[in-house]
Protein backbone atom coordinates (compact mmCIF):
# COMPACT_ATOMS: atom_id res chain seq x y z
CA UNK A 1 0.00 0.00 0.00
CA UNK A 2 1.45 3.38 -1.43
CA UNK A 3 2.00 6.12 1.49
CA UNK A 4 -1.57 8.43 2.33
CA UNK A 5 -0.86 11.76 0.57
CA UNK A 6 -2.38 15.46 1.52
CA UNK A 7 -5.21 16.40 -0.72
CA UNK A 8 -4.98 19.24 -2.09
CA UNK A 9 -7.81 22.18 -2.54
CA UNK A 10 -8.14 23.59 -6.04
CA UNK A 11 -9.38 27.70 -5.34
CA UNK A 12 -8.73 30.80 -7.36
CA UNK A 13 -7.02 28.87 -10.02
CA UNK A 14 -4.42 27.99 -7.29
CA UNK A 15 -3.81 24.03 -5.46
CA UNK A 16 -3.54 24.86 -2.16
CA UNK A 17 -3.15 22.11 0.56
CA UNK A 18 -4.88 22.80 4.05
CA UNK A 19 -2.60 23.77 6.85
CA UNK A 20 -4.48 22.46 9.63
CA UNK A 21 -6.02 19.28 11.51
CA UNK A 22 -6.45 16.71 8.74
CA UNK A 23 -9.31 14.41 8.08
CA UNK A 24 -8.49 10.40 7.13
CA UNK A 25 -10.00 9.34 3.84
CA UNK A 26 -10.30 5.22 4.28
CA UNK A 27 -11.26 1.96 2.70
CA UNK A 28 -14.29 1.06 3.59
CA UNK A 29 -13.54 -2.75 3.77
CA UNK A 30 -9.99 -3.06 4.72
CA UNK A 31 -10.01 0.03 6.84
CA UNK A 32 -6.11 1.06 5.15
CA UNK A 33 -5.63 5.18 5.31
CA UNK A 34 -5.77 6.28 1.58
CA UNK A 35 -5.63 9.67 1.86
CA UNK A 36 -5.95 12.77 4.02
CA UNK A 37 -8.03 16.17 3.58
CA UNK A 38 -7.76 19.52 4.94
CA UNK A 39 -9.66 22.81 3.86
CA UNK A 40 -8.01 24.61 7.52
CA UNK A 41 -6.00 27.55 6.10
CA UNK A 42 -7.53 28.39 2.86
CA UNK A 43 -8.24 31.85 2.00
CA UNK A 44 -11.94 31.83 0.92
CA UNK A 45 -12.66 35.60 0.29
CA UNK A 46 -10.11 35.24 -2.25
CA UNK A 47 -11.77 31.91 -3.58
CA UNK A 48 -15.07 33.19 -4.21
CA UNK A 49 -13.54 36.58 -5.15
CA UNK A 50 -11.73 35.21 -7.83
CA UNK A 51 -15.04 32.61 -9.15
CA UNK A 52 -17.41 36.03 -9.16
CA UNK A 53 -14.37 38.33 -10.86
CA UNK A 54 -12.65 36.31 -13.24
CA UNK A 55 -13.88 33.01 -13.65
CA UNK A 56 -17.40 34.11 -14.39
CA UNK A 57 -17.13 37.12 -17.25
CA UNK A 58 -14.52 34.47 -18.58
CA UNK A 59 -17.19 31.73 -19.08
CA UNK A 60 -20.19 33.84 -19.79
CA UNK A 61 -17.94 35.91 -22.68
CA UNK A 62 -18.53 32.27 -24.18
CA UNK A 63 -21.87 31.81 -25.82
CA UNK A 64 -23.80 28.79 -24.49
CA UNK A 65 -22.81 26.67 -27.48
CA UNK A 66 -19.09 27.49 -26.75
CA UNK A 67 -19.52 26.63 -23.33
CA UNK A 68 -21.21 22.96 -24.52
CA UNK A 69 -17.91 22.65 -26.69
CA UNK A 70 -16.43 23.01 -23.27
CA UNK A 71 -18.52 20.28 -21.65
CA UNK A 72 -17.90 18.26 -24.54
CA UNK A 73 -13.91 18.67 -23.83
CA UNK A 74 -14.36 17.46 -19.97
CA UNK A 75 -15.98 14.26 -21.67
CA UNK A 76 -13.24 13.80 -23.57
CA UNK A 77 -10.81 14.27 -20.30
CA UNK A 78 -13.30 12.12 -18.20
CA UNK A 79 -13.15 9.27 -20.49
CA UNK A 80 -9.12 9.43 -20.87
CA UNK A 81 -8.78 8.38 -17.19
CA UNK A 82 -12.04 6.16 -16.43
CA UNK A 83 -9.80 3.74 -15.26
CA UNK A 84 -8.40 5.44 -12.25
CA UNK A 85 -11.58 6.37 -11.46
CA UNK A 86 -12.57 3.05 -10.71
CA UNK A 87 -10.24 2.07 -9.09
CA UNK A 88 -10.88 5.08 -6.55
CA UNK A 89 -14.09 4.21 -5.97
CA UNK A 90 -12.94 0.69 -5.22
CA UNK A 91 -10.57 1.87 -2.88
CA UNK A 92 -12.43 4.46 -1.38
CA UNK A 93 -16.33 4.01 -1.65
CA UNK A 94 -16.26 0.31 -1.86
CA UNK A 95 -18.36 -0.20 -4.79
CA UNK A 96 -18.23 -3.15 -7.29
CA UNK A 97 -17.72 -1.95 -10.74
CA UNK A 98 -21.24 -2.05 -11.80
CA UNK A 99 -21.73 0.33 -9.00
CA UNK A 100 -18.65 2.58 -10.28
CA UNK A 101 -20.56 2.66 -13.24
CA UNK A 102 -23.59 4.52 -11.67
CA UNK A 103 -21.28 7.53 -10.69
CA UNK A 104 -18.48 7.52 -13.41
CA UNK A 105 -20.33 6.47 -16.20
CA UNK A 106 -22.99 7.95 -15.02
CA UNK A 107 -21.63 11.65 -14.63
CA UNK A 108 -19.94 11.11 -18.13
CA UNK A 109 -22.76 10.49 -19.84
CA UNK A 110 -24.88 13.19 -17.99
CA UNK A 111 -22.06 15.69 -19.05
CA UNK A 112 -22.42 14.50 -22.98
CA UNK A 113 -25.51 15.01 -22.78
CA UNK A 114 -26.03 18.57 -22.01
CA UNK A 115 -22.97 18.83 -23.89
CA UNK A 116 -25.88 18.02 -26.83
CA UNK A 117 -28.38 20.27 -25.42
CA UNK A 118 -26.52 23.17 -24.97
CA UNK A 119 -25.11 22.81 -29.12
CA UNK A 120 -28.97 23.75 -29.84
CA UNK A 121 -28.67 27.03 -28.23
CA UNK A 122 -25.73 28.29 -30.68
CA UNK A 123 -24.11 31.52 -29.90
CA UNK A 124 -26.50 32.74 -28.18
CA UNK A 125 -25.45 34.99 -25.09
CA UNK A 126 -29.05 35.25 -23.83
CA UNK A 127 -32.03 33.14 -23.41
CA UNK A 128 -35.93 34.09 -24.07
CA UNK A 129 -38.72 33.84 -21.83
CA UNK A 130 -41.76 33.79 -23.70
CA UNK A 131 -42.69 36.24 -26.44
CA UNK A 132 -42.77 40.50 -26.35
CA UNK A 133 -46.21 41.41 -25.07
CA UNK A 134 -47.80 44.97 -26.06
CA UNK A 135 -48.46 47.01 -23.53
CA UNK A 136 -49.68 49.66 -25.05
CA UNK A 137 -52.53 49.76 -27.45
CA UNK A 138 -50.58 50.95 -30.41
CA UNK A 139 -47.98 48.53 -29.69
CA UNK A 140 -45.20 51.18 -29.03
CA UNK A 141 -44.85 50.14 -25.73
CA UNK A 142 -44.25 46.15 -25.01
CA UNK A 143 -42.26 44.00 -22.78
CA UNK A 144 -40.04 40.69 -23.19
CA UNK A 145 -38.43 38.44 -20.67
CA UNK A 146 -35.37 37.28 -20.61
CA UNK A 147 -33.05 34.77 -18.77
CA UNK A 148 -29.41 35.79 -18.39
CA UNK A 149 -26.71 34.00 -15.81
CA UNK A 150 -25.87 34.85 -12.12
CA UNK A 151 -23.01 37.15 -11.73
CA UNK A 152 -22.62 34.90 -8.93
CA UNK A 153 -20.85 31.75 -7.90
CA UNK A 154 -22.65 28.05 -7.89
CA UNK A 155 -21.57 26.32 -4.53
CA UNK A 156 -22.03 22.35 -4.28
CA UNK A 157 -22.46 20.99 -0.76
CA UNK A 158 -22.05 16.89 -1.79
CA UNK A 159 -23.24 13.71 -0.37
CA UNK A 160 -20.94 11.28 -0.20
CA UNK A 161 -22.46 8.58 -2.40
CA UNK A 162 -22.46 10.09 -5.98
CA UNK A 163 -18.88 11.66 -5.59
CA UNK A 164 -18.10 11.83 -9.38
CA UNK A 165 -22.38 12.26 -10.40
CA UNK A 166 -22.87 14.32 -7.29
CA UNK A 167 -20.32 16.87 -8.87
CA UNK A 168 -21.26 16.21 -12.61
CA UNK A 169 -24.94 16.42 -12.68
CA UNK A 170 -24.79 19.52 -11.43
CA UNK A 171 -21.68 21.07 -12.32
CA UNK A 172 -23.07 20.75 -16.32
CA UNK A 173 -25.99 22.97 -15.85
CA UNK A 174 -24.07 25.26 -14.28
CA UNK A 175 -21.21 25.66 -16.37
CA UNK A 176 -23.53 25.56 -19.53
CA UNK A 177 -25.23 28.82 -17.82
CA UNK A 178 -21.87 30.34 -17.27
CA UNK A 179 -21.86 30.15 -13.77
CA UNK A 180 -18.37 28.98 -12.24
CA UNK A 181 -18.45 26.00 -9.62
CA UNK A 182 -17.67 25.49 -6.41
CA UNK A 183 -17.12 21.86 -4.90
CA UNK A 184 -17.64 20.99 -1.56
CA UNK A 185 -17.83 16.86 -1.72
CA UNK A 186 -18.42 14.91 1.46
CA UNK A 187 -15.37 14.16 3.03
CA UNK A 188 -15.46 11.00 3.43
CA UNK A 189 -15.53 9.94 -0.12
CA UNK A 190 -13.58 13.53 -1.69
CA UNK A 191 -10.98 11.73 -3.65
CA UNK A 192 -12.90 10.82 -6.65
CA UNK A 193 -14.31 14.63 -7.17
CA UNK A 194 -11.22 15.63 -5.95
CA UNK A 195 -9.72 13.92 -8.69
CA UNK A 196 -11.71 14.16 -11.62
CA UNK A 197 -11.38 18.15 -10.79
CA UNK A 198 -7.76 17.89 -11.11
CA UNK A 199 -7.63 15.98 -14.22
CA UNK A 200 -10.37 18.75 -15.73
CA UNK A 201 -8.04 21.74 -14.75
CA UNK A 202 -4.58 19.71 -16.07
CA UNK A 203 -6.67 19.75 -19.12
CA UNK A 204 -7.13 23.43 -19.40
CA UNK A 205 -10.82 23.38 -20.96
CA UNK A 206 -12.43 25.87 -18.75
CA UNK A 207 -11.01 29.59 -17.92
CA UNK A 208 -8.76 29.64 -14.74
CA UNK A 209 -11.28 29.50 -11.56
CA UNK A 210 -14.26 28.31 -13.25
CA UNK A 211 -13.94 24.70 -11.41
CA UNK A 212 -12.99 24.83 -7.46
CA UNK A 213 -12.81 21.81 -5.17
CA UNK A 214 -12.32 22.56 -1.58
CA UNK A 215 -11.68 18.89 0.60
CA UNK A 216 -12.43 19.37 4.23
CA UNK A 217 -15.44 20.87 6.46
CA UNK A 218 -17.15 23.31 5.37
CA UNK A 219 -17.10 26.17 7.75
CA UNK A 220 -16.99 29.48 6.50
CA UNK A 221 -18.54 28.58 2.49
CA UNK A 222 -21.96 30.03 3.48
CA UNK A 223 -20.61 33.14 5.23
CA UNK A 224 -19.67 34.03 1.86
CA UNK A 225 -22.15 33.07 -0.40
CA UNK A 226 -23.76 36.62 -1.51
CA UNK A 227 -26.88 37.68 -3.25
CA UNK A 228 -26.45 36.22 -6.52
CA UNK A 229 -24.41 33.31 -5.47
CA UNK A 230 -26.53 29.84 -5.22
CA UNK A 231 -26.36 26.76 -3.63
CA UNK A 232 -26.97 23.40 -4.34
CA UNK A 233 -27.01 20.70 -1.19
CA UNK A 234 -27.62 16.82 -1.04
CA UNK A 235 -27.72 15.35 2.22
CA UNK A 236 -29.97 14.99 5.33
CA UNK A 237 -33.14 16.76 5.65
CA UNK A 238 -32.16 17.76 9.41
CA UNK A 239 -29.11 19.69 8.03
CA UNK A 240 -30.76 21.35 4.98
CA UNK A 241 -33.36 22.55 7.84
CA UNK A 242 -30.15 24.34 9.78
CA UNK A 243 -28.66 25.61 6.19
CA UNK A 244 -31.71 27.23 5.42
CA UNK A 245 -31.84 29.28 8.52
CA UNK A 246 -28.23 30.54 7.55
CA UNK A 247 -28.17 34.60 7.16
CA UNK A 248 -27.18 33.91 3.13
CA UNK A 249 -30.88 33.07 2.39
CA UNK A 250 -32.55 35.10 5.37
CA UNK A 251 -30.90 38.53 5.04
CA UNK A 252 -28.65 38.42 1.32
CA UNK A 253 -31.29 36.04 -0.51
CA UNK A 254 -29.12 33.71 -2.04
CA UNK A 255 -30.73 30.78 -3.89
CA UNK A 256 -30.72 27.24 -2.47
CA UNK A 257 -31.76 23.94 -4.10
CA UNK A 258 -31.86 21.19 -1.75
CA UNK A 259 -31.94 17.66 -2.20
CA UNK A 260 -32.93 15.69 1.44
CA UNK A 261 -34.24 12.72 2.62
CA UNK A 262 -36.47 10.31 0.69
CA UNK A 263 -38.73 7.57 1.12
CA UNK A 264 -39.20 6.01 -2.30
CA UNK A 265 -41.74 3.51 -3.38
CA UNK A 266 -42.53 1.12 -5.55
CA UNK A 267 -45.99 0.16 -5.69
CA UNK A 268 -47.33 -3.26 -7.40
CA UNK A 269 -50.98 -2.80 -8.72
CA UNK A 270 -53.56 -5.10 -8.16
CA UNK A 271 -53.91 -6.91 -11.31
CA UNK A 272 -50.24 -7.36 -11.11
CA UNK A 273 -51.15 -11.51 -9.72
CA UNK A 274 -48.19 -13.53 -8.57
CA UNK A 275 -47.05 -15.46 -12.11
CA UNK A 276 -47.91 -12.51 -14.12
CA UNK A 277 -44.62 -10.51 -16.20
CA UNK A 278 -45.53 -7.45 -13.96
CA UNK A 279 -45.18 -9.15 -11.00
CA UNK A 280 -41.69 -10.59 -11.80
CA UNK A 281 -41.02 -7.53 -12.93
CA UNK A 282 -41.49 -5.68 -9.49
CA UNK A 283 -39.72 -8.28 -7.31
CA UNK A 284 -36.92 -8.30 -10.08
CA UNK A 285 -36.06 -4.25 -8.88
CA UNK A 286 -37.04 -4.46 -5.36
CA UNK A 287 -34.21 -6.32 -4.67
CA UNK A 288 -31.93 -5.01 -7.76
CA UNK A 289 -32.58 -1.46 -5.68
CA UNK A 290 -32.17 -2.99 -2.28
CA UNK A 291 -28.88 -4.15 -3.48
CA UNK A 292 -27.29 -1.49 -6.05
CA UNK A 293 -24.58 0.50 -4.49
CA UNK A 294 -25.62 -1.44 -1.25
CA UNK A 295 -28.57 0.74 -1.27
CA UNK A 296 -27.01 3.84 -1.16
CA UNK A 297 -29.20 5.62 -3.31
CA UNK A 298 -31.29 9.03 -2.83
CA UNK A 299 -33.61 6.97 -5.20
CA UNK A 300 -33.75 3.25 -4.03
CA UNK A 301 -36.84 1.67 -3.42
CA UNK A 302 -37.35 2.37 0.86
CA UNK A 303 -41.46 1.02 0.39
CA UNK A 304 -42.76 -2.00 -2.00
CA UNK A 305 -46.52 -1.60 -1.64
CA UNK A 306 -48.19 -4.80 -2.57
CA UNK A 307 -51.84 -5.92 -2.42
CA UNK A 308 -52.41 -7.82 1.01
CA UNK A 309 -53.27 -10.95 -0.95
CA UNK A 310 -49.64 -10.88 -2.66
CA UNK A 311 -48.27 -10.02 0.06
CA UNK A 312 -46.94 -13.68 1.34
CA UNK A 313 -45.66 -14.42 -2.95
CA UNK A 314 -44.18 -11.16 -3.13
CA UNK A 315 -42.15 -11.83 0.35
CA UNK A 316 -41.14 -15.24 -0.61
CA UNK A 317 -39.73 -14.02 -4.31
CA UNK A 318 -37.69 -11.01 -2.80
CA UNK A 319 -36.05 -13.41 -0.36
CA UNK A 320 -35.09 -15.75 -2.95
CA UNK A 321 -33.28 -12.97 -5.32
CA UNK A 322 -31.81 -11.27 -1.84
CA UNK A 323 -30.93 -15.46 -0.96
CA UNK A 324 -28.59 -15.20 -4.19
CA UNK A 325 -26.50 -11.77 -2.96
CA UNK A 326 -22.71 -12.07 -2.19
CA UNK A 327 -21.39 -9.35 -0.05
CA UNK A 328 -17.54 -8.53 0.64
CA UNK A 329 -14.94 -6.81 -0.85
CA UNK A 330 -15.33 -5.78 -3.82
CA UNK A 331 -12.43 -6.45 -5.62
CA UNK A 332 -13.24 -10.23 -5.60
CA UNK A 333 -15.07 -10.41 -8.87
CA UNK A 334 -17.39 -12.94 -7.09
CA UNK A 335 -19.07 -10.17 -5.24
CA UNK A 336 -22.15 -8.81 -6.10
CA UNK A 337 -22.32 -5.73 -3.75
CA UNK A 338 -19.81 -4.27 -2.05
CA UNK A 339 -19.31 -2.36 1.68
CA UNK A 340 -21.00 0.50 2.79
CA UNK A 341 -18.59 3.34 2.81
CA UNK A 342 -17.82 3.69 6.15
CA UNK A 343 -18.05 2.03 9.69
CA UNK A 344 -19.77 4.61 10.70
CA UNK A 345 -22.61 4.50 7.81
CA UNK A 346 -23.00 0.65 8.84
CA UNK A 347 -23.32 1.65 12.62
CA UNK A 348 -26.48 4.28 11.04
CA UNK A 349 -28.08 1.71 9.03
CA UNK A 350 -28.25 -1.42 12.05
CA UNK A 351 -29.37 1.10 14.31
CA UNK A 352 -32.35 2.35 11.62
CA UNK A 353 -33.13 -1.88 11.00
CA UNK A 354 -33.55 -1.96 15.21
CA UNK A 355 -35.67 1.09 14.67
CA UNK A 356 -37.78 0.11 12.09
CA UNK A 357 -38.10 -3.50 13.68
CA UNK A 358 -39.86 -1.98 16.16
CA UNK A 359 -43.01 -2.40 14.34
CA UNK A 360 -42.35 -4.27 11.60
CA UNK A 361 -41.49 -7.77 11.11
CA UNK A 362 -38.14 -9.13 9.75
CA UNK A 363 -38.97 -10.79 6.35
CA UNK A 364 -35.10 -11.78 4.88
CA UNK A 365 -32.17 -11.22 6.63
CA UNK A 366 -29.02 -11.91 5.29
CA UNK A 367 -26.49 -10.60 7.53
CA UNK A 368 -27.83 -13.71 10.36
CA UNK A 369 -25.71 -16.39 8.23
CA UNK A 370 -23.52 -13.73 6.72
CA UNK A 371 -20.48 -14.68 5.51
CA UNK A 372 -18.63 -11.78 3.92
CA UNK A 373 -16.26 -12.50 0.91
CA UNK A 374 -12.84 -11.40 1.68
CA UNK A 375 -14.00 -8.73 4.12
CA UNK A 376 -14.06 -9.37 8.07
CA UNK A 377 -16.92 -8.62 10.74
CA UNK A 378 -15.01 -4.98 10.79
CA UNK A 379 -15.83 -3.85 7.72
CA UNK A 380 -18.72 -1.81 6.67
CA UNK A 381 -20.31 -4.39 5.25
CA UNK A 382 -24.31 -5.08 5.64
CA UNK A 383 -26.33 -7.54 4.07
CA UNK A 384 -29.46 -6.66 2.40
CA UNK A 385 -32.68 -6.95 4.79
CA UNK A 386 -36.02 -6.89 4.03
CA UNK A 387 -38.94 -6.16 6.60
CA UNK A 388 -42.14 -6.23 6.31
CA UNK A 389 -45.48 -4.84 7.44
CA UNK A 390 -48.81 -6.46 5.91
CA UNK A 391 -51.11 -3.50 7.72
CA UNK A 392 -49.05 -0.44 5.96
CA UNK A 393 -52.30 1.81 7.04
CA UNK A 394 -51.35 1.29 10.99
CA UNK A 395 -47.36 1.64 10.24
CA UNK A 396 -45.29 4.86 11.60
CA UNK A 397 -41.86 4.28 11.20
CA UNK A 398 -41.58 2.79 7.82
CA UNK A 399 -43.44 5.44 6.48
CA UNK A 400 -40.41 7.84 8.20
CA UNK A 401 -37.39 6.59 8.67
CA UNK A 402 -35.29 6.23 5.79
CA UNK A 403 -32.22 3.91 6.45
CA UNK A 404 -29.61 4.48 4.07
CA UNK A 405 -28.55 1.12 2.84
CA UNK A 406 -29.48 -2.18 1.81
CA UNK A 407 -32.79 -2.37 3.77
CA UNK A 408 -36.62 -2.20 2.38
CA UNK A 409 -39.78 -2.53 3.44
CA UNK A 410 -42.88 -4.94 2.20
CA UNK A 411 -45.95 -2.74 3.26
CA UNK A 412 -49.54 -4.21 2.39
CA UNK A 413 -52.35 -2.28 1.19
CA UNK A 414 -55.86 -3.11 0.82
CA UNK A 415 -57.04 -1.05 -2.24
CA UNK A 416 -55.37 1.18 -4.94
CA UNK A 417 -56.73 4.67 -2.99
CA UNK A 418 -55.22 3.33 0.50
CA UNK A 419 -51.75 2.40 -1.93
CA UNK A 420 -51.90 5.97 -2.81
CA UNK A 421 -52.04 7.56 0.03
CA UNK A 422 -49.58 5.03 2.03
CA UNK A 423 -47.10 6.22 -1.00
CA UNK A 424 -47.81 10.11 0.26
CA UNK A 425 -47.08 9.02 3.70
CA UNK A 426 -43.70 9.72 3.04
CA UNK A 427 -44.46 13.85 3.03
CA UNK A 428 -42.64 13.56 -0.76
CA UNK A 429 -40.19 11.64 -2.43
CA UNK A 430 -37.84 11.91 -5.52
CA UNK A 431 -39.55 8.73 -7.50
CA UNK A 432 -42.28 6.25 -7.24
CA UNK A 433 -42.67 3.44 -9.24
CA UNK A 434 -46.04 1.58 -10.34
CA UNK A 435 -46.15 -1.96 -11.83
CA UNK A 436 -48.91 -3.07 -13.54
CA UNK A 437 -49.85 -5.39 -16.80
CA UNK A 438 -51.88 -2.57 -18.27
CA UNK A 439 -50.37 0.44 -19.34
CA UNK A 440 -53.68 2.68 -19.31
CA UNK A 441 -54.82 1.23 -15.55
CA UNK A 442 -51.28 3.23 -14.05
CA UNK A 443 -52.82 6.47 -15.67
CA UNK A 444 -54.94 7.37 -12.65
CA UNK A 445 -52.22 6.63 -9.76
CA UNK A 446 -49.32 8.23 -12.38
CA UNK A 447 -51.37 11.53 -12.00
CA UNK A 448 -52.43 11.08 -8.73
CA UNK A 449 -48.67 11.30 -7.46
CA UNK A 450 -47.30 13.17 -9.31
CA UNK A 451 -48.42 16.40 -6.49
CA UNK A 452 -46.34 14.50 -3.83
CA UNK A 453 -43.58 13.12 -5.98
CA UNK A 454 -40.90 14.31 -8.38
CA UNK A 455 -40.44 11.56 -10.89
CA UNK A 456 -43.18 8.38 -11.72
CA UNK A 457 -41.64 5.43 -13.13
CA UNK A 458 -44.44 3.58 -14.59
CA UNK A 459 -43.89 -0.57 -15.75
CA UNK A 460 -45.56 -2.62 -17.96
CA UNK A 461 -44.12 -6.10 -20.06
CA UNK A 462 -43.97 -4.09 -22.83
CA UNK A 463 -40.92 -1.83 -21.39
CA UNK A 464 -39.35 -4.64 -19.48
CA UNK A 465 -35.96 -4.42 -21.70
CA UNK A 466 -35.82 -0.39 -22.74
CA UNK A 467 -37.52 1.18 -18.98
CA UNK A 468 -34.19 2.78 -17.46
CA UNK A 469 -35.38 1.89 -14.04
CA UNK A 470 -36.71 3.16 -10.65
CA UNK A 471 -33.80 4.36 -9.44
CA UNK A 472 -31.36 5.70 -12.44
CA UNK A 473 -31.76 8.82 -12.84
CA UNK A 474 -31.88 10.42 -16.21
CA UNK A 475 -30.52 13.98 -17.61
CA UNK A 476 -33.38 14.60 -19.63
CA UNK A 477 -35.86 13.75 -16.61
CA UNK A 478 -36.57 15.45 -13.79
CA UNK A 479 -34.51 15.30 -10.45
CA UNK A 480 -35.51 16.43 -6.88
CA UNK A 481 -38.87 16.48 -5.19
CA UNK A 482 -41.53 18.30 -3.34
CA UNK A 483 -41.70 18.25 0.64
CA UNK A 484 -39.07 16.09 2.68
CA UNK A 485 -37.15 15.37 -0.37
CA UNK A 486 -36.00 18.89 -0.35
CA UNK A 487 -38.29 20.99 -2.39
CA UNK A 488 -35.89 21.17 -5.34
CA UNK A 489 -34.96 20.05 -9.01
CA UNK A 490 -32.43 19.23 -10.89
CA UNK A 491 -31.66 18.10 -14.67
CA UNK A 492 -35.03 17.92 -16.59
CA UNK A 493 -32.79 18.85 -20.03
CA UNK A 494 -32.59 22.82 -20.06
CA UNK A 495 -34.62 23.04 -17.14
CA UNK A 496 -31.60 22.80 -15.59
CA UNK A 497 -30.26 26.28 -16.58
CA UNK A 498 -33.00 28.09 -14.76
CA UNK A 499 -31.37 27.48 -11.41
CA UNK A 500 -28.38 29.63 -12.53
CA UNK A 501 -30.19 32.62 -14.39
CA UNK A 502 -31.84 35.60 -13.40
CA UNK A 503 -34.97 36.28 -14.71
CA UNK A 504 -36.14 39.81 -15.71
CA UNK A 505 -38.94 41.58 -17.97
CA UNK A 506 -37.39 44.45 -20.13
CA UNK A 507 -39.94 46.78 -20.87
CA UNK A 508 -39.38 50.10 -23.78
CA UNK A 509 -40.03 51.10 -27.16
CA UNK A 510 -41.18 48.16 -29.59
CA UNK A 511 -37.47 48.68 -31.21
CA UNK A 512 -35.88 47.65 -28.28
CA UNK A 513 -37.95 44.70 -27.26
CA UNK A 514 -37.95 43.70 -31.02
CA UNK A 515 -33.77 44.10 -30.28
CA UNK A 516 -33.67 41.40 -27.67
CA UNK A 517 -33.98 39.30 -30.31
CA UNK A 518 -30.15 39.34 -31.28
CA UNK A 519 -28.11 37.31 -29.91
CA UNK A 520 -30.83 35.22 -28.12
CA UNK A 521 -32.31 31.94 -28.24
CA UNK A 522 -35.64 30.94 -27.23
CA UNK A 523 -35.88 28.76 -24.21
CA UNK A 524 -38.22 25.94 -23.98
CA UNK A 525 -37.47 24.78 -20.04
Amino acid sequence: MSTPVLLENHVAGQWVAGNGERTALTDPVTGDTLAYVSSAGLDLDAAFAFARERAGPALRALSYGERARRLAQIVTTLQANRDDYYAIATANSGTVASDSALDIDGAIYTLSTYAKLGATLGDAHTLLDGAAVPLAKDGSFAVRHVLRPTPGVALFINAFNFPAWGLWEKAAGALLAGVPVIVKPATSTAWLAQRMVADVVAAGVLPPGSLSVICGSAAGLLERVGPFDVVSFTGSADTAAALRTHPAFTERSARINVEADSLNSALLLPDAAPGTAAFEQFVREVAREMTVKSGQKCTAIRRALVPGEHFDAVAAAIAERLAGTTVGNPRNETVKTGSLVSVAQKRAVLDGIAHLRAEAETLYDGNRAAAFVDAGPDSACVAPVLLGLRDGAAGQRVHDTEVFGPVATLIGYRNADEAVALARRAQGSLVVSLFSNDALAMREPALALASTHGRVHAVDPSVAKTQTGHGNVMPQALHGGPGRAGGGEELGGLRALRFYHVRAAIQGPAALVEALTQDAVAWAG
